[in-house]
């Protein structure tokens, strides 16, 4: 099956990226910490807004915008995915039979990812909100302040979250937004 991915240079994307198997490897601070790291060298070679992530223990939600002339989204998450893979502990590779095994390649994430090209305000902050309640879906925390994993802290720094946001009403979404 051949996937068709919507590429447009300089725009906006809400990304959801799956550990294999839905192991949970990105509870632990070592992994986070190499994660950052890897996104940090990968953003210095090939340029990319943040503009929010949240890190789960078992897959991550991220909206990034490109430069304007660039919409090579895929090559930024295949180096992110294999410098994390190269550095992760060895205990997470998972009892893969299947042809990545011969092939050498750790079983540390899913094949593929994702994605969904933001088409306006509306939905930029959507996805925005998606992302920083996702730990509360998930039955993590009861408040998404209570997360540290979150760009949900530097939207509270920045004036445009109270740090009250998500804490006192379970918050419903549409079902297209962050799909995974």
């Amino acid at each position: 099956m051949q996937y068709r991915r919507a590429k447009t240079p300089g725009a906006t994307y809400f990304f959801t990226v799956v550990t294999h198997n839905r192991r949970k490897i990105l509870c632990e601070l070592e992994n986070v910490d190499l994660l950052r790291n890897a996104f940090r060298a990968i953003r210095q070679q090939h340029h990319f807004k943040i503009d929010a992530i949240v890190v789960l223990p078992d897959h991550l939600h991220s909206v990034w915008t490109l430069p304007e002339n660039d919409a090579d989204f895929s090559t930024r998450w295949r180096l992110i995915k294999s410098y994390f893979s190269r550095q992760c502990n060895p205990q997470y590779e998972g009892n893969s039979s299947t042809s990545r095994q011969h092939k050498g390649e750790k079983a540390v994430w899913q094949r593929r990812f994702w994605e969904h090209q933001i088409r306006d305000e509306r939905d930029f902050i959507n996805h925005l909100e998606y992302i920083h309640y996702n730990p509360v879906h998930h039955g993590l925390v009861t408040s998404p302040k209570d997360w540290q994993y979150s760009s949900f802290h530097r939207y509270v720094e920045a004036g445009i979250y109270d740090r009250e946001w998500g804490s006192s009403e379970r918050l419903m979404f549409d079902s297209q937004i962050g799909r995974e």
